[in-house]
């Protein structure tokens, strides 16, 4: 679980709440149904008319990321590098065969069979080079739906109040309806302002953060398949693996 995404959510929201309430107003006047499906649908109606409805799919399941801290193998992932390394040396890399049936991951085993194939070693580079990149595209166009989401909330947000307006303008004549609509004015506001910098871009570069991760891991992978295909020494394939680990400064 990761506590810093959780705890900032509840820092955030906590802020309005007591704010709110220090300044003697009502707590239950800032949950308005009208201004939040104004907001909520507005916003990702307009998201998804410019995504792709499997982009659409992908950057919303990406959202447990956010929530649940994914697992840093390379130090794991570096002593099983480290092991074909040796093993390659000893025995021939065409006997890595056992360890390439043990993956489950479809980069490694892809990167993995390359190798034991006897691919040279810039075909390897090239080949998982292409598939690192269209994976990154693919990763980031689904995480730009929470960027897109940021950069619309706070409009409809004004749209939504906008609205709010018009229904207190044509019900002058009745008090009773005018401070509903004011007030689906001015939260459809905060709603649109506050998803947009408390949760959409957030999520948006906390998504991006992860991707990063991801892609520093696949590069990782990369130079030591060329590494280990080029014959190099467990040693040097160990020095270079060295720089990827995460290492307090």
């Amino acid at each position: 679980m990761d506590w810093g995404s959780i705890i900032g959510l509840i820092l955030a929201l906590a802020g309005i709440i007591l704010g709110q309430k220090l300044e003697g107003g009502n707590v239950g006047s800032l949950l308005q149904y009208a201004a939040f499906l104004i907001v909520m649908f507005g916003t990702f109606g307009a998201v998804l008319v410019q995504t792709p409805p499997k982009t659409f799919a992908q950057g919303l399941k990406m959202l447990k990321l956010v929530f649940k801290k994914p697992v840093d193998d390379k130090q794991e992932l570096t002593k099983r590098i480290l092991v074909w390394s040796n093993f390659a040396r000893k025995e021939g890399i065409f006997m890595l065969e056992p360890f390439l049936k043990r993956e489950t991951d479809p980069f490694i085993i892809k990167g993995m069979r390359l190798m034991i194939d006897g691919t040279p070693p810039e075909k390897i580079r090239e080949i998982c080079a292409i598939d690192i990149y269209f994976h990154e595209v693919q990763m980031r166009n689904a995480a730009k739906i929470w960027d897109a989401a940021g950069g619309y909330a706070p409009t409809v947000g004004i749209l939504g109040a906008v609205l709010g307006l018009i229904h207190v303008m044509e019900n002058l004549s009745d008090p009773s309806k005018l401070g509903s609509g004011i007030a689906v004015a001015f939260v459809a506001t905060i709603y649109g302002v506050g998803f947009a910098n408390l949760i959409f871009l957030p999520i948006a570069n906390k998504l991006k953060t992860h991707i990063q991760a991801e892609l520093k891991t696949r590069e990782m992978l990369l130079n030591a398949w060329v590494s280990i295909a080029n014959g190099d020494h467990p040693r040097i394939v160990e020095e270079r693996l060295d720089s990827y680990l995460d290492k307090p400064h």
